[in-house]
């Protein structure tokens, strides 16, 4: 035998016995894994909202729990949300606005929000917005929908671990549902094609578990979004959100109750004032990453006083206050906040702002009757006087949205809701509805797969989820992210065209509520593409002759804004098909 074919030869016995003693580990593997693994059929990654309401939607079914396994994995400690009992009169600095539909199927469908403490939760009757550079504003009011009950409002305001809480004790009624927590999700592997190729999680504790469904509620750095390799675009917005608890004192006698929105537009980003109880609001500022680490490192009573200002100096002044601040901390003697009082008040006098204006924020008495408020209190929120210690945050604030909500090929069997999907700008407070709207949109898509007799993990059964929820969101977001850009330039044609509209749409009754039901301010889903559009149409017929009227007065940028807002309103009658 020659020296090449005893080469071959030895080469044909190793190949030989490497593949033999492969097939044997991968015999051992699956013997062992056999033994190990636990099958599950829906495995659920991220214990935020999200993903607690899918695990007790699911768990809230009759049909899912008799169908299907469903565990919840969770790196951080649930019993820690689950005993939360903040000491009264203190909230969290982590709050969102939970519209009415939201709050619908909290309470009708998965049956969670009777476990919600709702005396730490506050309804938001109105709502008013306004342009920092004009002070063109528009009014949004629960009385103008139609609602059952107006004093209900149009929102409430609850704390997130105030929800987190409430949808654990509501678990607890749900043992069918398995909760894993304190162990971090180590690994995701897809099994063999010969086993259908699911997804293998592998947690930090040691326990595999095999997923028919793997879901991705797990937040923006999410693990099951880089197993199904789903690429995402977007950016940063090159600002921070400065958040807070603020105390005031209550309203008076001749004054509605705390259950106002405000929300002013400035050139650095918009900064709003959400109820939470009578002497209690929360704060969500965005402004420039400067000027919030600014803010944030100086004297709290410092960072109260320019709350106040910031509701009310002009931007001219607020400007000139910023550049105090920084300057005086790099010069290492930081304003006090004395002296922050005296440079505000100083602006007040050269702004001429009456003494007895509710504008006036330098100088407050605080009394416990004040008598007749000022003329103009319901313009602006009450005085902040000081803010719950340790509450004040910063956060980067950024645009993304994934290229799809479902894992294809080799990350087959894996969908995305809520921050895992998409992040967006919290000037609309839309972030946590976004993502309970998915949940239930994907539940739906469950219950209605278990039903037909289908593979709830499957491509089919999950598409018209991917389907209705995508262009959705995307939508909602680019309208965020475009009136984001909107409100942040002061070149003035701009500035007059955004304010005409403001104050347009302001008279436009119909519209405006329209726009509330879409922003899910009615508690059922048929009213935001029935109701909601048909009062709008009514609005649309009134806006025309006012365009007509802006064509004749100009035929710049009265006509560009006329263009627009015509754009506007053909796009919402085209969505209403």
């Amino acid at each position: 035998m020659s020296f090449l074919r005893r080469s071959r030869l030895s080469r044909l016995v190793v190949k030989t016995a490497r593949k033999g003693a492969l097939c044997r580990l991968r015999t051992l593997h699956s013997a062992v894994n056999n033994e190990d693994i636990g099958e599950c059929d829906v495995v659920i990654v991220g214990g935020g909202p999200a993903g607690l309401t899918l695990a007790t939607a699911l768990g809230s079914s009759k049909n899912a729990c008799q169908n299907l396994r469903v565990t919840l994995v969770e790196g951080g400690d649930l019993s820690k949300v689950k005993q939360w009992a903040p000491p009264s009169g203190t909230y969290s600095n982590r709050v969102s606005s939970l519209t009415n539909k939201s709050q619908s199927f909290l309470e009708g469908f998965i049956g969670a929000w009777t476990h919600v403490d709702v005396h730490r939760t506050a309804p938001v009757e109105e709502m008013q917005v306004w342009d920092g550079v004009s002070d063109a504003r528009m009014t949004f009011s629960a009385s103008e929908i139609g609602l059952e009950r107006p004093q209900e409002g149009m929102a409430r305001l609850t704390e997130n671990l105030n929800l987190q809480r409430g949808l654990l004790r509501r678990l607890e009624e749900l043992p069918e549902i398995q909760l894993i927590d304190k162990t971090k999700v180590k690994s995701i592997l897809r099994d063999t094609d010969e086993r259908g190729g699911w997804p293998l999680v592998h947690l930090e504790n040691g326990q595999i578990l095999r997923a028919r469904l793997l879901v991705g509620a797990d937040g923006f750095n999410s693990p099951v979004r880089s197993y199904a390799q789903i690429p995402s675009f977007g950016w940063s917005y090159d600002t921070m959100g400065i958040v807070a608890t603020m105390v005031h004192p209550p309203r008076g006698a001749f004054q509605a109750p705390n259950t106002i929105a405000y929300q002013r537009f400035l050139p650095t980003g918009p900064i709003a004032f959400l109820p939470l109880s009578p002497t209690v609001s929360s704060l969500v500022w965005s402004t420039r990453p400067h000027i919030a680490s600014a803010l944030t490192t100086s004297d709290p009573a410092v960072l109260t006083s320019m709350i106040n200002a910031a509701f009310r100096l002009p931007e001219l002044s607020l400007n000139y206050l910023y550049n105090r601040i920084i300057e005086a901390q790099a010069n290492g003697r930081p304003l006090t906040p004395d002296e922050i009082q005296q440079e505000i008040k100083w602006r007040e006098d050269s702004h001429e702002i009456d003494t007895n204006s509710a504008y006036r924020s330098a100088i407050v008495k605080m009394k416990e009757d004040a008598g007749v408020p000022a003329a103009d209190s319901q313009l602006v929120p009450l005085h902040v006087i000081s803010l719950q210690p340790g509450t004040v945050a910063t956060f980067p604030l950024k645009f993304n949205h994934t290229e799809a909500y479902l894992g294809e090929g080799q990350g087959s069997r894996t969908v995305l809701v809520g921050d895992a999907a998409h992040t967006v700008h919290p000037l609309a407070g839309q972030g946590l509805n976004m993502g309970l709207a998915d949940v239930e949109c994907l539940a739906r898509c469950i219950e209605r797969a278990l039903e037909l007799g289908g593979d709830v993990g499957s491509y089919t059964a999950l598409l018209p989820y991917a389907q209705e929820r995508y262009i959705e969101n995307h939508t909602l977001m680019s309208a965020i992210d475009k009136l984001h850009k909107l409100y942040t330039t002061t070149f003035e044609p701009v500035v007059w065209a955004r304010s005409v509209g403001l104050e347009v749409l302001n008279e436009l009754d119909s519209v405006k509520a329209a726009l509330m039901m879409v922003a899910g301010a009615r508690k059922h889903r048929t009213d935001r593409t029935a109701a909601g559009w048909e009062v709008a149409a009514k609005g649309v017929e009134t806006f025309a002759a006012g365009i007509n009227v802006a064509k004749s007065l100009s035929e710049g940028a009265g006509s560009v804004l006329s263009r627009r807002l015509q754009g506007l309103f053909k796009a919402m009658s085209n969505s209403s098909r």
